[in-house]
C-alpha cells in the first residue's frame, strides 16, 4: 500500500516566511526626498564666483590724475591712485597720464606713475610711448625709469624708427649710450632708409658732440657700409655735408 508523504509543519513555515518577504520588498516606499523647507539645486543655482575687482574706476578720478601728471604735481598723483583713479586713463591726444607727464617733462609724476605700475609702453595718438619719447628727447631720467620696468626695445615710433635713431638725430649723447648699453639694435632701418648713424650726419652739424655719437655708434657695431634710399654710404653723406671730423673718424674705421 502506497503512502503520501506530506510535507511538515516547519517546511511550511519556512515557505510562507519567503513569499512575505518578496511581497514586502516589492512594495517597499522609495526614499524620503528633501526636509520641507529645504531648497534643491534646481531652486537656487549656485552663485558665480565674486570678482577681485569689482569696481569700476571712476573716470572723474581718471581725469584728475591725467591732469596732475601733466602738471607735475606727484603729491596729487599718488593721492589719486591711492583713491582707486586709472592709470590707463586716455587724455587730450589719446596720452595716458605716463605720456602727458613724459611729454610735459613732468619727471616727478612719471616717477610715482611708473612706480605704481604704469606702463612704460602705452602709447599715444602719435605713437609715442614714454619710452620712445623719453628716448627721442634726451629726458635720460624718465628714460633710465622706462628701461628698467620694461621698456620695449623693438618698439618703433610713427617713423618706423627706434628710440636710438631720433637720440642721435638730436645729439644726445649720454642717452645714445644708455640705449646702445640697453641693447637697441644699432642697424635698424627705419621707414626714410636710415640708420642711427644716417640720422647723426644728415641731421647732424658735424660737430664734437656729433663726432662723439657715431663713435659711439661705431663702438656698438654700426655698419656704416649700409646704404640710405638714396643709395648713399654715411661716408657719402659726411663728404657731400661737408662734415670732415666725420669724414676722417669714418675713413679711420
Amino acid at each position: 500500500m502506497r503512502h503520501t508523504v506530506r510535507p511538515g509543519a516547519a517546511l511550511i513555515a519556512a515557505l510562507a516566511a519567503v513569499s512575505v518577504g518578496a511581497a514586502a520588498c516589492s512594495t517597499a516606499p522609495p526614499p524620503p526626498g528633501p526636509l520641507a523647507g529645504t531648497a534643491t539645486p534646481a531652486e537656487h543655482p549656485a552663485a558665480p564666483p565674486v570678482s577681485p575687482h569689482p569696481a569700476v574706476a571712476d573716470p572723474a578720478l581718471g581725469a584728475q590724475l591725467w591732469q596732475a601728471a601733466a602738471d607735475d604735481d606727484a603729491a596729487q598723483v599718488r593721492e589719486l591712485i591711492a583713491r582707486g583713479a586709472d592709470l590707463e586713463t586716455r587724455g587730450e591726444h589719446g596720452r595716458t597720464p605716463l605720456v602727458a607727464a613724459t611729454k610735459n617733462r613732468a619727471t616727478a609724476a612719471a616717477r610715482a606713475l611708473i612706480d605704481a605700475g604704469a606702463d612704460v609702453n602705452a602709447t599715444d595718438d602719435l605713437a609715442d610711448s614714454a619710452y620712445l619719447y623719453a628716448g627721442a628727447e634726451g629726458l635720460d631720467e624718465i628714460l633710465e625709469m622706462t628701461l628698467t620696468h620694461g621698456a620695449d626695445l623693438r618698439s618703433l615710433n610713427r617713423y618706423g624708427g627706434t628710440a636710438l635713431i631720433p637720440a642721435c638725430e638730436h645729439g644726445h649723447i649720454e642717452t645714445v649710450r644708455r640705449l646702445i648699453e640697453a641693447g637697441v639694435d644699432v642697424n635698424h632701418i627705419n621707414d626714410s632708409g636710415w640708420t642711427a648713424m644716417h640720422e647723426a650726419i644728415v641731421y647732424g652739424d658735424g660737430s664734437s658732440r656729433y663726432r662723439t655719437v657715431v663713435a659711439a655708434l661705431l663702438a656698438a657695431g654700426a655698419d656704416p657700409s649700409i646704404r640710405d634710399g638714396a643709395g648713399r654710404t654715411a661716408l657719402d653723406n659726411a663728404r657731400r655735408l661737408g662734415q670732415p671730423a666725420i669724414v676722417e673718424l669714418l675713413n679711420k674705421d
